[in-house]
C-alpha cells in the first residue's frame, strides 16, 4: 500500500469517526402520577430520546381520576423526558394559571431542567414569594400578640 493510500485511509477514518457520536443521551427520573416522591420516581431513571434535551417534574394537588371539588385531595408526581421547548410552554401556562399552591383547590406546577437525572428533587420556584410573604406575615402577627400580651401585664 502506497502513502497517499494509508492517508486517504486514515482521513476517512477520522472523518467517519467525528460523524458517530459517542456520547451517551440525557438520563433523566421517569414515573407517572405516583402519590410523592418516593420508590418509582426516585428509582426509575430513562435515557433520553436524543431531541429531548430537558427532564420535566410536574406537580399536582388534587383528586383523581378528574379533579374534582370535594373530593379526597393528594399530591401527585410525574417525571420525564421532554424537549426544552415542550417544557417550557408547559411550564409557563402551569405557572402563570394553575400554580396557586392553595390548598383547598386543584392546582398543578411543573419545573424543567437540563442535567443528568436533576429532576430528582420536586421543586417549585413560584410560590417562594407566597411563602415569604406568609412568613413575614406570621413573624408580624406573633411580634404584635407577643407586644400586646406585654403590655396586658
Amino acid at each position: 500500500m502506497k502513502s497517499w493510500e494509508i492517508a486517504v485511509l486514515a482521513l476517512a477514518a477520522v472523518y467517519l469517526c467525528t460523524q458517530v457520536s459517542f456520547v451517551s443521551g440525557l438520563e433523566c427520573y421517569v414515573c407517572s402520577n405516583q402519590t410523592g416522591n418516593t420508590e418509582k420516581c426516585l428509582n426509575t431513571i430513562k435515557t433520553c430520546e436524543p431531541f429531548e434535551n430537558v427532564c420535566g417534574t410536574e406537580i399536582r394537588w388534587g383528586s383523581q381520576p378528574y379533579f374534582s371539588e370535594g373530593a379526597l385531595k393528594q399530591y401527585y408526581v410525574s417525571k420525564r423526558c421532554m424537549t426544552k421547548e415542550q417544557c417550557q410552554s408547559k411550564r409557563k401556562r402551569y405557572m402563570q394559571l394553575y400554580c396557586t399552591h392553595i390548598w383547598y383547590e386543584d392546582w398543578a406546577c411543573n419545573e424543567c431542567c437540563p442535567g443528568d437525572r436533576c429532576n430528582y428533587f420536586v421543586i417549585s420556584g413560584a410560590p417562594a414569594v407566597k411563602r415569604q410573604t406568609l412568613g413575614l406575615t406570621l413573624l408580624m402577627t406573633l411580634l404584635g400578640l407577643g407586644s400586646w400580651l406585654i403590655s396586658r401585664s
